[in-house]
């Protein structure tokens, strides 16, 4: 549900001028998504959604580079071990994060995987190959160790 959220927020600030949390609420539940003003503010957040002025005002926008901007970010936040298993990597969240990480990790766009399958705390992300998912996996920890040394 929260991937799905979180997908229904990027494609809605990108379809319309999005001036406010509470018309973004009411668009959202227009399209089926009840939140809450304090889950919105946590989904903007995480999906590196930023309020930026133009000549008409202010105006919700996404990061220039989408998910790939965000990622390492959410993946600092929220990821814990990253195991492999032939071409296939297991990645474990903090509970109910997984699929915001899947979210981020599929819109980054990395060569090396095909697609992802998130459930709570769990994401199963395919690889091309097991060479692949070896560079994949050296990537996440990578990003996840980034800022455990600053």
């Amino acid at each position: 549900m929260k991937s799905e959220r979180h997908r229904a927020i990027v494609e809605l600030i990108a379809a319309e001028e999005v001036e406010t949390q509470e018309f973004l609420r009411e668009r959202l539940e227009r399209e089926g998504f009840r939140v809450t003003q304090a889950t919105l503010s946590r989904d903007l957040r995480e999906l590196g959604v930023a309020k930026v002025p133009n000549e008409e005002g202010a105006r919700y926008r996404l990061p220039e580079s989408g998910a790939a901007a965000a990622l390492p970010r959410v993946v600092r936040e929220f990821a814990g071990e990253v195991r492999q298993a032939g071409n296939l990597l297991v990645i474990r969240t903090d509970p109910g994060h997984a699929s915001s990480v899947a979210f981020h990790l599929d819109g980054a766009g990395w060569k090396e995987i095909v697609g992802t399958v998130a459930g709570d705390d769990t994401i199963f992300a395919a690889c091309r190959n097991p060479a692949a998912a070896r560079r994949a996996r050296e990537r996440l920890l990578a990003l996840r160790e980034g800022s455990r040394r600053s």
